[in-house]
């Protein structure tokens, strides 16, 4: 099929752009480009109407599993979603907007926005947010890159059980910096507090930690926060959101900055993404935050209004005085989140938390009566935790032909774990499931030990 049916201009339309621009022919304008790096043609299959494509579709999407009861977390989770989330953030207003170039005149959104930053401000105990950033990897890498701009100092301490994924973007970020980057071994389940504080000296800029830990343990982040100002240095936290309905927030914790992906917070799996990172800090900071910054005002008549107070980008501003080269931010995602929250209220939020322990705990409990198998961490934990496993492997295919998604496995990014999975259970797991599961284990493990 010619490849101009897939081409929205017309060839009049061609004729005037190359007759604008002096050049004779299309084949002229591309000239310049090396013949080896043009392609040839392009093979594409003939047209399919409307009614053809969506049933290619859907029978494609057919052949994903369906109906599995997964218990897999490490940073993104299943979580219920009242269905006023979808309703609300699918209004045209919202979905159709991008980025308001000329705020003041997106006062609905500006809003939104407004009350997102104000309800990560009430989850961390900090005074001041952005309008969200990019995801909870993201956040972390510059909340990192913010310390280095408050202390001028150039090294960095992160905790070996922040999660591995994002302590890979941290040391994305850092690449081709001049910045120094120890990453604590961390002590199997918890953070030593001994080994974070040898760590820590008079060039570190930050210590980053992680509450609840990627092994969904309880952090002292009380302890890592004085431990990081005692060197002088900032204390960085990330936390899962939905925690915070129960844990004491790490703005009460000594924390200086707090990161996180709002995922949690009324937005889909959707296969990995988009999340919503959320950054929040103390307000003496607050210039030195990446991205962009809602504010309340008041106009020439006196009446409630919304403005852009800060955009601390290098569109917007010299780019020897940007914060960062962040060029957006997730405002459909930071809305879904205020929704989300402005829906359950404080009482809904915190149910949805004691909810998530109590599955976990109950899981936990029921797991640790399966022969072979062992919950090894001590200490408290919030809905995840770790299940030793014998071939875990072999025993995760086992449990995927019954229907259930195990955990996932510690050791590609611990090696030390071996036949380690990190199991999650949320507020959308019934008891039901739970047994269903344990039963469906000790069958598999019997099997892959034999």
């Amino acid at each position: 099929m010619s490849t101009a049916s897939y081409c929205p201009n017309t060839p009049e339309e061609i004729r005037a752009m190359l007759d604008a621009i002096g050049v004779a022919s299309v084949e002229e304008l591309f000239r310049p480009i090396q013949p080896a790096l043009r392609a040839k043609s392009f093979d594409l299959p003939a047209g399919m109407s409307e009614f053809e494509m969506l049933h290619k579709f859907q029978t494609m999407a057919g052949n994903n599993a369906q109906h599995l009861v997964h218990f897999v977390g490490g940073g993104f989770y299943d979580h219920l979603i009242p269905s006023v989330v979808d309703h609300l953030a699918g209004r045209a207003e919202f979905y159709t907007a991008y980025t308001p170039y000329q705020p003041e005149c997106s006062q609905g959104t500006l809003q939104a926005l407004f009350e997102y930053q104000t309800a990560i401000c009430r989850l961390t105990g900090l005074a001041a947010s952005n309008a969200s950033l990019y995801d909870g990897g993201t956040a972390l890498a510059e909340a990192a890159l913010m310390a280095l701009r408050i202390t001028g100092r150039s090294r960095l301490v992160i905790d070996g059980s922040v999660n591995p994924f994002s302590r890979e973007i941290v040391r994305t970020y850092l690449a081709s910096l001049d910045i120094e980057l120890v990453e604590i071994e961390p002590k199997v389940g918890m953070e030593d507090d001994i080994r974070l504080r040898a760590a820590v000296d008079d060039a570190t800029a930050a210590v980053i930690v992680q509450n609840p830990n990627f092994f969904g343990c309880i952090e002292d982040l009380a302890g890592a926060a004085q431990a990081a100002h005692d060197a002088g240095a900032v204390a960085v936290a990330s936390v899962n959101p939905l925690s915070l309905a129960l844990l004491k927030p790490p703005g009460e914790c000594g924390g200086d900055i707090a990161v996180g992906e709002a995922q949690p917070l009324g937005l889909e799996m959707s296969f990995g993404g988009p999340g919503c990172g959320f950054i929040s800090a103390r307000q003496e900071f607050i210039r030195r935050m990446p991205g962009r910054i809602a504010g309340q005002t008041l106009d020439a008549e006196g009446r409630r209004g919304f403005v852009l107070t800060l955009q601390t980008r290098e569109q917007h501003i010299r780019r020897e005085k940007a914060s960062s080269n962040i060029c957006t931010n997730q405002t459909l995602m930071a809305l879904r989140a205020a929704i989300y929250l402005s829906a359950l209220g404080p009482g809904g939020l915190r149910r949805a938390a004691e909810l998530c322990v109590r599955r976990a705990h109950e899981l936990a409990a029921r797991l640790a009566r399966v022969p072979r198998v062992k919950v090894p961490f001590p200490g408290p934990f919030f809905h995840e935790f770790v299940a030793e496993v014998p071939h875990a492997d072999r025993v995760s295919e086992l449990l995927l032909e019954k229907g259930f998604l195990a955990g996932l496995g510690l050791q590609p990014c611990y090696a030390g774990l071996r036949n380690h999975l990190l199991l999650c259970c949320t507020e959308r797991h019934s008891p039901a499931d739970l047994e269903a599961f344990a039963v469906a284990l000790e069958e598999c493990v019997k099997r892959a030990v034999a």
